[in-house]
C-alpha cells in the first residue's frame, strides 16, 4: 500500500513549561482522589450514593 498523497501536518508540540504544568495538574488531582480514598467517612458516603441509584 502506498501512503495517502496528502497528509496533514502534525499540531505543534507543545511547550515544556506547559506540558510540564499539565502533568502537575494531574498528578495533583490524582493524588487529591487518592487522599479522598484513604477517609473512610468518604468511602461510607460514597458507598451510599452509589447504592441509592438503584
Amino acid at each position: 500500500m502506498t501512503p495517502a498523497p496528502h497528509t496533514p501536518p502534525h499540531a505543534a508540540a507543545l511547550p515544556m513549561w506547559l506540558r510540564a504544568l499539565i502533568w502537575a495538574v494531574v498528578l495533583g488531582a490524582l493524588l487529591a482522589v487518592f487522599a479522598l480514598y484513604t477517609r473512610p467517612e468518604f468511602m461510607l458516603t460514597l458507598a451510599d450514593q452509589v447504592w441509592a441509584c438503584f
